[in-house]
Formats: structure tokens, C-alpha cells, sequence
């Protein structure tokens, strides 16, 4: 193999990297599916995400989701290979909350050691994060051993935090054991969640939007000083850029607002807010 081998870049939409950067940075993106009243929609491309949090609380049956099979990653890997890509980094969401990696893996059985699946124990932007890094450094000359190293110790910076509009999506997804276990008046509540070594952990919960919106504030603040941020929501921009508002004193350069893919937002509801964060 060349000392700098060209290589290729693939996730799924799970990562919720904005479209102009999968173009900027030559990501590959593998779409997921959400399945509403039996009917699959292909995430970013077959329903908008305003349209589906819009639906979803009158939806007569919760959606569920679906990873693309293994045949399409193994297609992609099959023609960045035949296009002269040397090496494959296809990095996913953590394979605790999903199946993409399994799928990825399947199709990366093919190819010996020339593509390599990575789970980013992490999901929206915390996985975004790290593929952009992955796609900065390749586009850089990098080699897969440093993409590898930058990663780890990236991951290690991140702090994902949300804070559900209501337990309900999650307690019915199943995804979650400890939402599981939580009934009756708990689905009124505001549950804060964070996204930590590839799983979902309960940090409680507070009974009034405002007084979790001033937590999510308190929260980001521990962060500083931030080194790149995302703020994300489900079809709750005003949330999100109030929340803006109150930590413009801290924030980076560049900062993303992220209306967060409808396969993830099928478990956790309309009107969440979070953030993505990575401290220097």
C-alpha cells in the first residue's frame, strides 16, 4: 500500500452532517429508513423532517426505523474501491442504539482489510464530529493509523446532552432499558439524556421546560472552552436559538444548528433540545 493511500469516507444519516459539507469534505452517506403506518421513507430524501415531527404526534402508530441492508453498503465499498480509493473508514453510530454497524460489517467482510467499520459510540452529531475529523484528515494526506488516533482521542472530548420534550418516543422505542421501566405520570416529565460509551444514560429529569431549559445551559457552560458545537432539536428552532442566545459569551467559531434525522427522532420525539459538544 502507498505511503499516503487514498481514502474514502462513508457513514450513514444517522451523523446528521449537513449536505454541503458531505459534498465539501466527499463523505459517502448511506441513508436509513423510517417506516410510517407501514409505508418506508428513506431518510434526508423521501419526507422532509419538518413534515414528519409535524406528523408524528397525531401518527396512529409509532414509526419504527430501518438500517439500509448490508447489499448497499457492500455496492458502496465495491465501487470506491473500483474508482482507485485504496483504503474504506466507514464509521457508524454506536452499535448499542443500532444495527448499521452490524450492516456495514457484513459488507466489510468482502473486502479483507481494505475497509474498516468504526463504531463512533456515539450518534447525530457526535458522530458527525468525528467523521468530518476522519474526512479533514484524509482529505491531508493522513494515514489510517493517524485518522485512528485523532478519532480516539477526539471521542474522548465529546459530550452529547438532550433533553426529551416528553419520554414517551423513548419508552416505546424499546431502545432504552431504563426507559422501559418508567410509566404513567413519568411520561409527563422532562428527561434529560446523555450519550456516553455508545449508550443512552438517564441524568434525571426536571418537571417544568424552563427550569430544564436553564439546566441544558448549565450543562453546556461546564463544557468550556468549546472547540466546535452543535445544537440540536427536533422541529424546535426557537429552542434552539434561545439557547444560543444564552451562551453566545462561549461560543466557538463555527457552531451548527442541527434539526435532528427522523430515524433518531422517531425515538425521542418532537420539541427536543441538545447539543454536541467538543472541549479543547
Amino acid at each position: 500500500m502507498k505511503s499516503n493511500p487514498s481514502i474514502a469516507i462513508v457513514t450513514d444519516s444517522t451523523a446528521d452532517i449537513p449536505d454541503e459539507l458531505l459534498s465539501e469534505y466527499d463523505i459517502h452517506m448511506v441513508n436509513n429508513y423510517v417506516i410510517i403506518e407501514g409505508q418506508s421513507y428513506e431518510d434526508r430524501k423521501d419526507i422532509s423532517r419538518e413534515h414528519f415531527y409535524t406528523s408524528l404526534p397525531t401518527m396512529k402508530k409509532f414509526p419504527t426505523t430501518a438500517t439500509a441492508p448490508s447489499g448497499v453498503y457492500q455496492e458502496l465499498y465495491e465501487r470506491l474501491l473500483s474508482e482507485g480509493k485504496d483504503f474504506i473508514l466507514s464509521i457508524h453510530t454506536s452499535a448499542r442504539l443500532s444495527g448499521i454497524l452490524n450492516a456495514a460489517s457484513a459488507a466489510a467482510n468482502a473486502f479483507a482489510e481494505r475497509v474498516k467499520v468504526i463504531d463512533s459510540l456515539s450518534v447525530s452529531m457526535g458522530l458527525g464530529f468525528q467523521v468530518l475529523a476522519a474526512a479533514e484528515a484524509a482529505r491531508e494526506g493522513a494515514s489510517v493509523e493517524a485518522i485512528l488516533a485523532k478519532l480516539s482521542q477526539l471521542r474522548s472530548r465529546i459530550k452529547l446532552v438532550a433533553m426529551l420534550d416528553t419520554l414517551e418516543y423513548i419508552h416505546r422505542s424499546g431502545r432504552v432499558s431504563w426507559a422501559r421501566a418508567r410509566l404513567g405520570e413519568l411520561l409527563k416529565i422532562k428527561p434529560f439524556v446523555e450519550v456516553l460509551n455508545g449508550q443512552v444514560l438517564s441524568l434525571g429529569e426536571t418537571r417544568t421546560y424552563q427550569k430544564g431549559f436553564i439546566r441544558m445551559v448549565e450543562l453546556l457552560r461546564r463544557v468550556t472552552p468549546l472547540e466546535k458545537l452543535a445544537v440540536l432539536h427536533t422541529n424546535a428552532e426557537e429552542r434552539a436559538r434561545q439557547l444560543l442566545h444564552e451562551v453566545v459569551d462561549i461560543l466557538p467559531t463555527h457552531v451548527f444548528t442541527i434539526n435532528v434525522t427522523t430515524v433518531i427522532g422517531s425515538h425521542v420525539g418532537p420539541n427536543g433540545l441538545g447539543f454536541t459538544a467538543v472541549h479543547k
